[in-house]
C-alpha cells in the first residue's frame, strides 16, 4: 500500500479514537450524575424526568458509540485497496462508468449514483434512531411510509439540485487552470440562492407553513419585531409534531425574503412570555449581524476547500493511490475521494467552529433579555420547559460538549442570562 492510504488510516484511526474518548467520556459525567436530581436543576425537572433525561442521554450515547465504529470500519471498506489492487469504491466508479459512460453529463452522474450508494449503509442506523430509539422516549411521531417518503423526495430534490450543480463545476475544469476559483464562485452563489429558495420552495415539500393565526399571541410576537426593529411581513408555524415531540424556531432567508418559523410543538410547550423571548433571541441574531458572519466563516472556508481540491486534482498520486486510474481533466474520482475524506480534517476545528456559535448564542440571548425590559425570566424559562421537554442532556462532559455543541449548556446559558 502507498503512503497515502498509510497517511488516511492514521488520520482515521486518530479521529476514531478521539471520537470513541469523548462518547466515554460523556457516557461517565451522564452515569456520574445519574439519581437524585443535582440541585442545580431542581427547578427544571422532576426526578421521574431526569431519569428519563439520563436515559435518553445514555441510549442515544450507545448508538453514537457503535456508529463511530461502524463508520470508520465502512470508509475502511471503501476505500483501502485490498480489491485487486483497488478500493472496492473504485470498482463501483469503473462498473457505473463502463455502463452510464465517460462523457460530462454521465461523470456527474456516476458521481451522484455512488454518492447515494455510499448512502445506503447509514440507512438502517436513521431507522433505528427514529423508530427505536426516538419512539422508546415518546418523541417519534413519523410512521415507515412518511419516513419512505421523506427519503424518497429528499433523493429527487437532491438530483434536481445537485446534478446540474456537478455538471457545472466538471464542466468549468476544461475551460481554465483557475476552475477551482470559478467553481467556487458558482458553489457559492448556489448557496446564496438556496437561502431564499429552500424555506420557499424546498421545505414546503416536506412540512405544512401555515401563518400564526390572529390573536393575543400573534399580536404580542409582531409588537416585539416592531420594538426591536425587525419588521417581519410573517411568522410561520411547522407542523414539525408530523414527525417528532422535540420543538425549535429558526430564522430562515435575508432581506425581504427572511422568515420567522415556529414548530407547532414549540407553541404547544412554551407560554406567551416564553415565546416571546426565544421570538428575541432568533431576532436577535439578525440584529447582531451573525448570519452574515456565518456566512463569511463559510466563504473562506469553501474557498480554502476549492483550493485544495485545484491541487488535488492535479497530483495524480492522489486518486491512483485509492486504485482510480489517472485520466487528466476528469474530476469525477478527486472529488468524490474529497468528499469522503474531508472529514477526517474537518473534525478538529468543529471545536473551533462551535466556540463561535456559542459566543453568538450568548449574544442573542442577552439581546432577548434586553428586549424583554432586562428581564431574563421569559429566555430561562423557556430554555428550562425545552430543556425539559426534549429530554436534553443536563450534564454533558465539558470536551464532548466543546466537540458537539453548538449551543451553551443550560447551566451555562442561565448563569449568563442572570448575570448583570
Amino acid at each position: 500500500m502507498s503512503s497515502v492510504i498509510f497517511v488516511f488510516l492514521g488520520l482515521l484511526a486518530l479521529k476514531t479514537v478521539v471520537e470513541l474518548w469523548l462518547s466515554v467520556l460523556n457516557r461517565k459525567a451522564s452515569l456520574a450524575a445519574a439519581g437524585a436530581v443535582p440541585a442545580a436543576f431542581k427547578e427544571v425537572m422532576d426526578e421521574e424526568t431526569y431519569d428519563r433525561a439520563v436515559a435518553y442521554s445514555l441510549a442515544k450515547n450507545r448508538l453514537n458509540f457503535n456508529e463511530i465504529w461502524f463508520d470508520a470500519g465502512m470508509l475502511c471498506l471503501w476505500l483501502v485497496p485490498i480489491w485487486g489492487g483497488k478500493s472496492l469504491v473504485a470498482h463501483i466508479w469503473n462498473g457505473l462508468e463502463g455502463f452510464v459512460g465517460t462523457g460530462l453529463w454521465a461523470q456527474a452522474f456516476v458521481l451522484f449514483l455512488v454518492g447515494m450508494i455510499l448512502s445506503l449503509p447509514g440507512i438502517p442506523w436513521e431507522w433505528y434512531a427514529q423508530f427505536r430509539l426516538e419512539e422508546r422516549f415518546g418523541f417519534n411521531k413519523s410512521t415507515v411510509k412518511l419516513w419512505i417518503v421523506d427519503k424518497l423526495k429528499g433523493v429527487l430534490v437532491g438530483f434536481a439540485l445537485g446534478y446540474p450543480l456537478l455538471v457545472l463545476i466538471l464542466w468549468l475544469v476544461g475551460l481554465t487552470t483557475w476552475w477551482w476559483l470559478w467553481a467556487f464562485a458558482a458553489f457559492f452563489v448556489f448557496q446564496l440562492v438556496m437561502m431564499v429558495v429552500y424555506p420557499m420552495f424546498i421545505m414546503p415539500l416536506f412540512n405544512k407553513f401555515e401563518e400564526l393565526p390572529e390573536g393575543e399571541l400573534r399580536t404580542a410576537l409582531f409588537a416585539l419585531g416592531n420594538r426591536t426593529g425587525f419588521r417581519a411581513k410573517t411568522i410561520l408555524v411547522m407542523d414539525g409534531s408530523k414527525r417528532s415531540g422535540h420543538s425549535n424556531a429558526f430564522f430562515t432567508g435575508f432581506g425581504r425574503f427572511r422568515r420567522v418559523v415556529l414548530f407547532d410543538t414549540l407553541i404547544e410547550q412554551l407560554s406567551q412570555r416564553q415565546l416571546e423571548g426565544v421570538l428575541a433571541h432568533e431576532i436577535g441574531h439578525y440584529k447582531l449581524g451573525h448570519i452574515p458572519k456565518m456566512v463569511l466563516l463559510s466563504v473562506v472556508s469553501l474557498l480554502v476547500s476549492f483550493a485544495l481540491l485545484g491541487w488535488l486534482a492535479t497530483s495524480p498520486w492522489f486518486a491512483e493511490a485509492f486504485g482510480f486510474a489517472s485520466a487528466p481533466g476528469q474530476l469525477g474520482p478527486t472529488l468524490l475521494l474529497f468528499g469522503m475524506l474531508s472529514g477526517l480534517l474537518t473534525f478538529w476545528l468543529s471545536p473551533l467552529t462551535n466556540r463561535l456559535s456559542r459566543k453568538h448564542e450568548y449574544q442573542a440571548d442577552a439581546f432577548a433579555r434586553a428586549a424583554m425590559a432586562g428581564d431574563p425570566a421569559p429566555m430561562i424559562g423557556a430554555l428550562r420547559r425545552l430543556s425539559e421537554k426534549n429530554l436534553s442532556n443536563l450534564t454533558p462532559h465539558p470536551l464532548f460538549s466543546a466537540f458537539y455543541y453548538s449551543h451553551p449548556t443550560l447551566l451555562e446559558r442561565d448563569r449568563a442570562l442572570r448575570a448583570t
